[in-house]
């Protein structure tokens, strides 16, 4: 059964039992990804790691920096 059955089937329970009909899949998907973020930073915070910029930073200590890079042409 995927996600719209359910709902269909979840809206005609709530309609025979008088009850408020549940949101329509994906309706609080933004807000339920940027709470997982938010508690992610939390967490980082705790364990005494950065909270913002950690892809950055990590990728910055993996890959070269564009900046520096010198083509042939530049010289």
């Amino acid at each position: 059964m995927d996600a719209i059955q359910q709902h269909m089937l979840d809206t005609y329970r709530a309609a025979r039992l008088q009850e408020v009909p549940p949101p329509l899949p994906g309706t609080h998907d933004v807000r339920t990804l940027r709470e997982l973020r938010d508690y992610r930073r939390f967490e980082a915070v705790l364990s005494g790691r950065l909270a913002h910029g950690r892809l950055r930073a990590a990728l910055a200590r993996l890959l070269p920096s564009p900046r520096h890079h010198r083509t042939p042409a530049c010289r």
